[in-house]
């Protein structure tokens, strides 16, 4: 095996309730499995555009502690609030209190305690693929995340803040977190996920979600990545929306060293919706990676999505946008526009967009570009008087704040919004 896969699942015979639920067979097949298959390589198609030998050759410490830190750090972000400081629950930078009656909000650690093996069951799920290396390591070594559960018919009035944050130690450490997103018939629920550094550092973090939308359930589930310059971060969120379901997704995906996130969307129930857009915003040497799967199964089921890229410096930005129709899944309208911005002539931007399809009657269309700045509007607003970096910024700005309009609730998009303008004047600067 590499240095890194022999560091990582050297912390698996010391891992804290390991055996809960009856779990202990599972993270173990899970474990031998990503020995047995490695790495991926250059030649796996998920792969092609991420690279994986630089990290090979690192290691990382067993996150086993968490710290400790003072809750006015966490003061700006709004309650209801659940926090993890390198993938262990921080109770003293949580605050629940707000939570609504049907809403149920707890770390994963409390439910593993527990032992219920019914509630554990989702960490048993199986990644049987070899090009799942990450997520086959997160079902092996997670231990904490948020467990969130909304009863039928409700509708939760308050913004839930899932904030995962990365902080320095003695060695660069790895953590794991595992959320659950459960939605029972006709619940509302809108969840802000904020992935960030308390200071600099050279981490890795794997994270897991999955959200599951029973008949006419609503969620809302923004998810903005901002952590560390040399902060490595492999994320998947896996969705599956029953009939009559609605999904409204948003990533801003701003900071990190090597960032990869797969977002998968099952539409199994007949008028399942999904919109899911994103920003993906490369500068210096970043690497991001974006794969979406949506995959429709039932009838006159609907997908919107919209992402925007910039890369500038010796950034690299890959995206995926794959939309499959299944057969039967007759009357689906699904939509894909991915548009990208090139700033410098060393940075780089790879677009695939996927579409297939085995039903008929169906409206379907995907497009995907890859350019620079219209120099006629960037003439137009230097004509008017305003500075050439002034002007790139606005345009720049009105490319990606289109991404935002998925969002309903005005708090948390001005939130995000901000987090995003900052964003866009760290890469601004010379």
């Amino acid at each position: 095996m590499s240095a890194l896969l022999d560091s990582l699942t050297a912390a698996f015979d010391t891992l804290p309730l390991r055996e809960a639920g009856g779990l202990g067979p599972a993270r173990r097949e899970a474990l031998d499995a990503l020995r047995r298959d490695g790495l991926p390589g250059p030649r796996v198609e998920a792969w092609k555009y991420t690279s994986l030998r630089p990290l090979e050759r690192r290691t990382f410490a067993a996150a086993n502690e968490g710290l400790a830190f003072d809750a006015a750090w966490v003061a700006s972000i709004p309650s209801p609030r659940i926090a993890f400081v390198n993938g262990r629950f921080a109770a003293e930078l949580s605050d629940l209190s707000t939570l609504g009656a049907g809403v149920t909000v707890e770390p994963l650690s409390a439910v593993l305690a527990r032992g219920d093996s019914r509630e554990c069951n989702i960490l048993a799920r199986r990644f049987d693929r070899a090009d799942e290396p990450f997520a086959r390591l997160n079902a092996a070594l997670a231990v904490d995340g948020a467990a969130v559960h909304v009863d039928a018919g409700v509708h939760a009035t308050r913004a839930l803040h899932v904030v995962a944050i990365g902080a320095p130690m003695g060695s660069d450490v790895a953590s794991h977190l595992r959320h659950l997103f459960d939605l029972r018939e006709g619940a509302r629920l809108e969840v802000v996920e904020h992935v960030i550094a308390s200071a600099p550092h050279a981490n890795l973090t794997t994270s897991v979600a999955h959200a599951h939308l029973k008949p006419d359930a609503h969620l809302v589930h923004a998810r903005l990545q901002d952590d560390a310059e040399g902060a490595q971060l492999f994320a998947r969120t896996d969705a599956v929306l029953a009939r009559d379901a609605i999904y409204r997704r948003l990533d801003l995906e701003l900071g990190a060293g090597l960032s990869r996130h797969e977002l998968n969307v099952a539409l199994h129930g007949d008028r399942a919706c999904a919109n899911a857009n994103g920003v993906l915003l490369g500068s210096g040497r970043r690497h991001l990676d974006t794969r979406l799967g949506l995959d429709h199964v039932g009838r006159d089921g609907r997908c919107d999505l919209v992402w925007r890229g910039l890369a500038s410096g010796r950034a690299r930005v890959a995206f995926h946008g794959g939309i499959e129709i299944r057969e039967g899944a007759d009357g689906t309208q699904a939509a894909l526009s991915n548009k990208n911005l090139l700033l410098s002539d060393a940075a780089e931007i790879d677009s695939q967009p996927v579409l297939v399809i085995h039903a008929d009657e169906v409206q379907a269309a995907h497009g995907a570009t890859v350019g620079q700045l219209d120099p006629t509007s960037l003439f137009y607003l230097r004509s008017r008087g305003i500075p050439a970096n002034e002007a790139r910024a606005m345009l720049t700005a009105a490319f990606c704040r289109e991404t935002l309009a998925v969002l309903d609730d005005g708090a948390t998009r001005d939130l995000l919004a901000a987090r995003l303008d900052a964003a866009l004047a760290r890469m601004e600067t010379p």
